[in-house]
């Protein structure tokens, strides 16, 4: 795993918060399954990680939870990456031993599987190729595909020392659901700083900053022109964006309330993945929390 693509100055994700409909139930899922383990648990809330300080998820039970629906914004996946081609092949062995049904696919940059969590949250779990073997086009984009996944040399590379999600996972990317795409790449690209890396017709595009992949994923494939979802449906509540420093913030701070969008302290924020700087709404009525704090 490239790890530069995750600290600073790059603009990378370091918490996403899940709205569940079952604490007990998903904190079974995300534990047994995924591979978590809890850092800390309230009567409604638990925090997820992988090494015992930090959090990378965190789950908030809703009262009179609503399922997710098509034709409203909020999150496509979540994307753990894992810092070695052995360990994905340890998650793959560890699934095939607890009949786990899962996608996958080559990404040409990555080899990833899919999966949902009891509310139909996705999750990806995933591996990066060494970025020297991405392939760069001339107008700035990188090639990814959407290939068959062969898993013979990678459950070859397995030790099957399965143990939980190893300690450097990160949280690589986020995959949101947008309801227009134009208006979503404006605010991420001219607002926020990220740069268009790849697009997938008019639906979907990927964005980064120092030449990753992608740090983000929007598409309109199951939410064009849609709605925000509702405070008490289940998917995505909050992710936090990590900026370089003071300076980094104030800027975005400024470039946000010059171009129209509120920035305020948001109250419900989760307790780990960095002391919130301040927060914001993006124009797919999700809520963003910003943070200094990170590597």
């Amino acid at each position: 795993m490239q790890k530069h693509f995750h600290k600073k100055p790059n603009m990378y994700t370091s918490h996403v918060q899940l709205k569940v409909s079952n604490l007990a139930r998903s904190i079974e899922y995300y534990t047994t399954i995924i591979g978590f383990k809890i850092l800390e648990q309230t009567t409604d809330t638990a925090y997820l990680t992988v090494d015992g300080k930090i959090s990378l998820v965190s789950l908030v039970e809703v009262q009179n939870a609503q399922p997710l629906r098509d034709g409203f914004t909020g999150l496509y996946h979540l994307a753990l990456l894992l810092p070695t081609r052995k360990d994905l092949g340890n998650i793959v062995q560890h699934f095939v031993d607890l009949n786990v049904r899962l996608g996958a696919s080559d990404h040409h940059v990555s080899e990833a599987l899919y999966l949902n969590d009891p509310d139909g949250n996705g999750i990806e779990i995933y591996v990066d190729r060494d970025e020297s073997e991405w392939t760069w086009n001339v107008d700035g984009s990188v090639q990814m595909t959407t290939d068959h996944l062969n898993f013979q040399p990678i459950l070859a590379e397995a030790d099957k020392q399965w143990d939980g999600l190893p300690k450097d996972t990160v949280m690589g990317h986020v995959h949101l659901s947008v309801a227009n795409l134009a208006k979503s790449e404006a605010f991420y690209t001219n607002v926020l700083g990220y740069h268009v890396v790849a697009r997938y017709g008019a639906q979907a595009l990927f964005i980064s900053t120092g030449q990753y992949h992608h740090h983000f994923g929007l598409n309109t494939w199951q939410s064009a022109n849609g709605q925000a979802p509702t405070l008490n449906m289940v998917g995505l509540n909050s992710f936090t964006i990590v900026l370089n420093d003071g300076q980094a913030a104030a800027k975005v701070k400024q470039d946000l309330e010059t171009n129209g969008y509120h920035v305020e302290t948001y109250e419900a924020a989760p307790k780990f993945g960095g002391q919130q700087a301040f927060s914001t709404i993006d124009p797919n009525g999700l809520r963003i929390l910003f943070t200094i704090e990170g590597e």
